[in-house]
């Protein structure tokens, strides 16, 4: 599918022979956290305390001979909506090797700097993963584009389970998705063989629109996005693409491509964005000049998926009115030990327009 973004943001598509196998559009939706629903029923001493209800004023034969279904509707019902936010971390060590073993204990959560209960604890090195790879094919990264695709076509043999699923985008001055969500090696070649160069980026809007397609998945979401950090035409911006990735938590990896000879045309403002974007979703940012660098980007990412945490909390009473909820992580470091803990930053409580 070819895709592109109208003004502020809304997105349309038109079919493509390279999308065509995948068909449909994106999703438009997203997958919130989990939501649990609370029924809470007045209690009968509540119930008799009200003079205005019918209830409260009727003898106590006169109740006993009153159907189920008419003693439900006198009953006032109150539905409260509890919000579980998930939060995916990384602990790293002092070489940036993940820590594994730890437990609940290990973790203190924060949400607007209070704490919070831990209600699900888990490592998630099982759970399915869902991830977005984002190829640039602009004019700016063509002498390096075929090394990219080998490397990320050894990252895709490497990280797929029959649990997981990979979508592959391309983006130029358009972005195309190639592959919908599949765990078939076969058929992410096939898409990764049909990468065509392009001329100008659209970066934001392939973070926007990757954050999209990952937005109705469930479990964790990933997107990796390898480029140099250029953009020219897109038209939406950093703080909508930033936000897209929120909502959708996703977990943005960035793989920054550097030309080797000099630093002349670099977009450092599209680098430093990229930076920014991988810290507040949790993820991490990599910059490489050559298929080495590029091989063990992917290899570290791959291992930072098999080993995260799953911190998992009802959050307590708010205290502030912002839609914007901030949140912190700390990890309980051994004497001696110099650990890092990753995880976003916060979330929405509502949806963008």
């Amino acid at each position: 599918m070819h895709f592109g973004l109208g003004t502020r943001g809304a997105v349309g598509c038109r079919p493509s022979l390279l999308g065509r196998e995948g068909g449909g559009a994106l999703p438009r939706g997203r997958f919130g956290a989990l939501t649990l629903a609370c029924v809470i029923l007045l209690m009968p001493w509540s119930v008799a305390q009200q003079t205005d209800n019918p209830l409260a004023q009727m003898p106590e034969a006169q109740k006993a001979r009153q159907s189920p279904a008419d003693q439900d509707q006198s009953s006032p019902t109150f539905r409260v909506n509890v919000k579980l936010v998930n939060v995916f971390a990384t602990v790293v060590d002092q070489n940036g090797a993940p820590v594994g073993g730890l437990i609940k204990q290990d973790f203190t959560v924060y949400e607007d700097d209070k704490p919070q209960k831990i209600a699900v604890f888990n490592r998630e090195s099982g759970l399915p993963l869902s991830i977005v790879l984002e190829v640039d094919t602009s004019l700016s990264t063509h002498k390096d584009l075929q090394l990219e695709l080998q490397s990320a076509r050894r990252f895709t043999h490497t990280i797929l389970r029959p649990v997981d699923a990979l979508a592959l985008f391309q983006f130029s001055e358009i972005v195309d998705e190639l592959t919908p969500f599949t765990s078939d090696l076969r058929r992410i070649d096939n898409a990764i063989d049909h990468v065509h160069p392009g001329a100008a980026t659209a970066m934001y809007d392939a973070l926007y629109l990757g954050a999209r397609a990952l937005g109705r998945r469930q479990g964790r979401k990933v997107m990796v996005v390898i480029t140099d950090g250029g953009d020219t035409v897109s038209t939406t911006d950093y703080s909508q693409a930033l936000r897209s990735a929120q909502e959708a938590e996703a977990i943005v990896y960035s793989i920054i491509v550097v030309p080797i000879e000099a630093d002349a045309g670099r977009d450092t403002g599209g680098e430093h964005a990229l930076i920014q974007i991988s810290r507040d979703t949790g993820g991490k940012y990599f910059y490489a000049e050559g298929i080495n660098q590029l091989d063990e980007a992917f290899r570290k990412i791959s291992d930072e998926l098999r080993t995260q945490y799953l911190l998992a909390y009802y959050p307590s009473e708010r205290v502030t009115d912002s839609d914007f909820r901030r949140i912190k992580v700390l990890v309980n470091t051994p004497a001696g030990k110099d650990w890092t803990v990753r995880a976003r930053t916060g979330y929405y409580t509502s949806k963008a327009e």
